[in-house]
């Protein structure tokens, strides 16, 4: 028995020894394979670096404003009484909008007339008894002050029942009307709103870093994306003398040109104003660029000889670059790339120095200055 169990222990040995050597070799084997094929080859995008005409440009979201804008209201309560617009209507200056019942404020003003005229008589005849001196001159003063009190109380009146008829301060495009026929209004509210729409502002903001080269007169260009295609222009008109302390930018006012009114007040809007004189700089898409706390990085692609078959051996090196300003999907590289160096434009994220790579350029990164946005 005691040997029959040494026989199987040893063969129970010789079969898992045997097991564990295979495994051991074909892992060696494995391995050996693997570091004979090398690193597999990454597919990217790439082009060529080149120069191209580079404006500088402060580019900024904007907000348009009426030069002219109120939403018209009664200074005093009544009944409306009349209605003389509709909503939308392009009114002049000084026409009459909404008037509210003054019947009541016109029978006063009718009562003080009469006693500013009776004043005015009594004044008259005891003047002329005055000079026969038949009254006083303390009549007389008396007098004159009655007739000036009247007519203060006519004007009085009268400015009231002014204020009971809204017509528009301006000429411009009314809004939606608020208030209705045979409704109570009190002071305040809000009739309709009143907007001048030829010329307009637009407001928008720069850093600070910008004042040295912004001055008032330069011409901005205005894109809103309700109008594709469409450019406005418009001069800058003036400059906030303060700079805001919280976002250290400052607040710049243009005035645009809207004969057609399709600008309105509220809309926002980009603004590009265009700096200096074009330039040549290397510019690439944005894409292809990465962006670093410790710096921006590109990869460039380089050969490293050839294969057996006499096709060139690419890779990626990495580089350095110092970006400059951005112009829609383009950014300008001021240091770090020579005019037609390969860059890498996608695909950067599964790259390091040495990697093998393949050129696939049947997908391009958008590197278009100025953008617009499609509907799909």
């Amino acid at each position: 028995m005691t040997k029959r169990m040494i026989i199987m222990l040893v063969l129970v040995g010789l079969l898992f020894g045997g097991i564990f050597g295979f495994q051991a070799f074909k892992g060696k084997m494995i391995k050996k394979f693997m570091t004979s094929q090398g690193i597999p080859p990454q597919t990217v995008s790439a082009i060529k670096a080149e120069n191209s005409p580079w404006l500088h440009q402060f580019r900024a979201i904007g907000s348009l404003q009426a030069v002219r804008g109120t939403d018209l209201a009664p200074e005093v309560s009544g009944l409306v009484a009349k209605i003389s617009f509709v909503s939308g209507q392009e009114v002049k200056a000084g026409t009459s909008l909404l008037e509210l019942d003054a019947s009541a404020d016109l029978a006063k003003l009718q009562a003080l007339k009469a006693t500013a005229e009776l004043a005015q008589k009594t004044y008259q005849r005891d003047r002329l008894q005055f000079q026969e001196r038949a009254v006083s001159q303390a009549t007389l003063d008396v007098d004159m002050a009655a007739v000036k009190t009247a007519e203060a109380q006519v004007a009085e009146q009268q400015a009231l029942v002014d204020k009971k008829i809204i017509k528009a301060p301006f000429a411009g495009r009314l809004g939606i009307r608020a208030a209705d026929m045979g409704q109570y209004l009190n002071a305040g509210t809000k009739i309709v709103t009143l907007q001048s729409l030829d010329p307009i502002y637009v407001d928008f903001f720069l850093p600070q870093r910008s004042l040295g080269q912004v001055v008032t007169g330069m011409t901005v260009k205005i894109v809103a994306d309700s109008f594709a295609g469409k450019t406005f222009t418009g001069e800058i008109k003036a400059i906030n003398p303060k700079v805001d302390s919280d976002t250290r930018n400052i607040q710049i006012r243009a005035v645009v040109r809207n004969p057609d009114h399709l600008l309105l007040p509220g809309m926002f809007v980009t603004t590009e104003i265009e700096i200096g004189e074009a330039k040549p700089e290397i510019t690439l898409p944005q894409t292809a660029i990465s962006f670093n706390p410790y710096g921006n990085i590109v990869y460039l692609v380089k050969q490293k000889g050839t294969d057996k078959d006499g096709k060139p051996i690419l890779a990626a090196e990495q580089k350095f670059v110092t970006t400059g300003a951005t112009r829609g999907d383009e950014i300008a590289v001021l240091e770090g790339l020579q005019e037609g160096d390969m860059v890498v434009t996608t695909g950067q994220l599964k790259l390091h120095n040495g990697t093998p790579v393949v050129i696939n350029n049947s997908i391009i990164p958008a590197s278009d200055p100025a953008p617009m946005p499609k509907d799909e």
